[in-house]
């Protein structure tokens, strides 16, 4: 196995680069400013996209960044990793007109990253309100309900298990879409509007109870996440070398040295999400001969987008549909070397595995089968479940009348960093309604 003990040179360099002052002013041009703009209907936050690209177009640049700001706060990291492809891109009128969408991502980061170094937030707290909340999980849902609710004048204490704060914007995205630790850098900035105390390293449920926590404030939001992660129930499935993909990324995201993240010369995925993609062209990165993704039903199923199924072919990886792992296999030292394969087909909707059976060789497995809640965080609040996830209401509010929640952790919760900041913004408005009628 080769010895990399330095970024390669793919993890450190930005998918989508910034765009620089020319080439955002070209951009910007490129926009018709339609009046009833389909992409602002597509963005799951509701910026308005026209009124930020035209204040680009004017010079100003600090105008276009409070305009996205206020619908979206984590608008630095939406502009890099944001599915534009499958969201305003692919609604832009030039996109059906020409194929060729404005750059609507590319111009968010060229708008956003000007105020991220600024040493004046965009927005001032209100006065206090003397009411205090507490919100559970650091990630994009819990930051966005966090710094609305400090707007609004409530004190807020922000919770999280891990060593830094973030959530799957600081361990789950591939390195190579978010470098020059900007996950740490917008946090810093969403901080900074004042009124937020982060607790690192606080396991709820351990370190506190919900009993405790409901006991010192006036309500709870829950941006918790799927902390659990998907197993497969199958013969060698314990084998050395085969592990989960969403600890391999958030491994290789926080190492300085890549010799304790090498994936092997011959890797297999197992998967056909976003988790998927990312783990194997990192894989490809750190310098893995042959990266196959083995999926179990066709590339119209596949979670990954187009684009980004292109993006692994483009390094490399190969694309494998209607294949499912039937048994891993073992080299004799308790090491994988193998994966058998079992091809599928889907038949008046039902999948079915076909009897033929093939072996692809392998060093290491990284499983990217899907993430569950950690239910038994959730013991001592009666709160109801749906399909693993948490029940809410409207307003993100759960069957207890102190506890919200958003993000992934929610029934009907999409996996999308967007999505979950749009469900911690709206929560923090029905939270601060509910706070306000007290």
């Amino acid at each position: 196995m080769q010895q990399i003990n330095h970024p390669p040179a793919g993890l450190e360099t930005d998918l989508h680069p910034a765009l620089d002052e020319h080439e955002s002013s070209v951009e910007s041009d490129r926009c018709y400013f339609c009046y009833d703009a389909p992409c602002v209907t597509a963005c799951p936050t509701g910026i308005d996209i026209p009124l930020f690209i035209r204040q680009i177009q004017t010079g100003n640049r600090t105008g276009a960044a409070k305009t996205i700001f206020d619908e979206n706060i984590l608008g630095g990291m939406c502009a890099r990793v944001c599915p534009t492809e499958t969201l305003c891109e692919q609604a832009c009128v030039r996109e059906a007109a020409e194929s060729q969408p404005v750059k609507i991502g590319r111009l968010q980061r060229f708008a956003t990253d000007s105020f991220l170094g600024e040493a004046v937030h965009p927005y001032q707290r209100a006065s206090d309100s003397g009411k205090r909340v507490c919100v559970v999980g650091a990630g994009p849902a819990g930051l966005a309900c966090a710094h609305r609710l400090a707007i609004y004048g409530h004190q807020v204490a922000l919770l999280d298990a891990g060593d830094k704060p973030g959530g799957l914007n600081e361990y789950g995205i591939a390195a190579y879409k978010t470098v020059d630790d900007f996950a740490q850098k917008e946090v810093e900035f969403i901080l900074s509007v004042g009124g937020i105390s982060l607790q690192k390293g606080v396991h709820v449920g351990s370190d506190v109870s919900f009993k405790e926590l409901l006991e010192q404030y006036d309500a709870i939001f829950l941006g918790i996440g799927l902390g659990d992660v998907n197993q497969v129930a199958l013969e060698g499935s314990n084998l050395a070398g085969v592990s989960n993909a969403v600890e391999f990324i958030a491994n290789l995201r926080q190492s300085d040295d890549y010799t304790g993240v090498l994936p092997g010369r011959r890797v297999v995925v197992i998967g056909g999400g976003m988790t998927a993609i990312d783990a194997a062209v990192q894989a490809r990165m750190l310098g893995a001969e042959e990266v196959t993704i083995a999926y179990r039903r066709g590339v119209e199923s596949m979670n990954a987008s187009r684009y980004e199924q292109e993006l692994a072919q483009i390094n490399g990886v190969k694309i494998r549909h209607n294949v499912q792992p039937v048994e891993f296999h073992n080299d004799g030292t308790g090491q994988i070397d193998s994966v058998e394969l079992e091809h599928t087909i889907t038949e008046a909707g039902e999948l079915r595995a076909t009897g033929e059976k093939f072996v692809v060789e392998a060093d290491s497995v990284l499983l990217a089968i899907g993430q569950s809640l950690q239910e038994q965080l959730l013991a001592d609040t009666a709160i109801e479940l749906k399909g693993n996830r948490i029940v809410v209401d409207e307003g993100y509010r759960t069957g207890h009348p102190n506890i919200w929640a958003g993000g992934d952790c929610i029934s009907g919760g999409e996996d999308l960093t967007v999505a979950a900041v749009q469900d911690g913004k709206l929560a923090a408005e029905s939270i601060h309604l509910a706070l306000s009628a007290q």
